[in-house]
């Protein structure tokens, strides 16, 4: 069973991202405030759950929860201050949207750039430990997915509707034959070293 939450706090808000693994799109970032005695038999890490799970959990996430934010990071961004900053970032910009302020940070991975004025602890695979961090990786997983679902429309040839930006045959497949993308992570390494990309 995943705890609620790990402080004394009772605004303590749960913060993860998901894409930053990703060749395209943008990092996002979710921080849910969860109430005090929630519970959700479904609810888990985003990544153990099916895409009908988490679309079916988002709505309740939304609607109980104390306060929820998102924020989002363009690629543009994540290739001028890194990854690892494009993510404390985002966290940054999803709890800069929260209605209610948290009286602490519950933040999944092991590093964060403090945020001011409020205190935080890391936590190792934390979405598969507390709910309000698992709770927070829903919401920004289905929301990045639905943006990697929109930009899909206007580049079908690289399949984001499907690989959702990550580094797939099928992904690297297609930047090797038709260029790379402005939604593309021109940091990032596009193609193993032995395939060049011109351009």
């Amino acid at each position: 069973m995943l705890a609620l939450k790990h402080s004394k706090f009772d605004l303590e808000a749960g913060c993860d991202e998901a894409g930053r693994g990703c060749l395209a799109g943008p990092v996002v970032a979710a921080a849910v405030i969860l109430p005090l005695g929630f519970k959700n038999e479904i609810l888990n890490d985003s990544k153990k759950l099916t895409e009908a799970k988490r679309d079916k959990l988002r709505p309740i996430i939304e609607k109980e929860a104390v306060a929820w934010g998102i924020g989002v990071v363009s690629p543009k961004e994540i290739d001028e201050i890194n990854i690892l900053n494009a993510s404390f970032l985002a966290m940054h910009r999803a709890i800069d949207q929260l209605s209610s302020k948290p009286e602490y940070l519950l933040i999944d991975g092991n590093r964060f750039n403090p945020y001011p004025e409020i205190d935080h602890e890391c936590m190792i695979k934390g979405d598969g430990r507390f709910l309000n961090i698992a709770a927070a990786s829903i919401l920004a997983k289905t929301e990045r997915d639905q943006i990697m679902e929109k930009l899909h429309k206007d580049y079908p040839d690289y399949h984001w509707n499907k690989n959702k930006g990550y580094p797939t045959a099928e992904h690297r497949s297609a930047i090797e034959k038709t260029g790379a993308s402005p939604h593309h992570r021109m940091s990032f390494q596009l193609l193993p070293s032995q395939m060049k990309l011109d351009f």
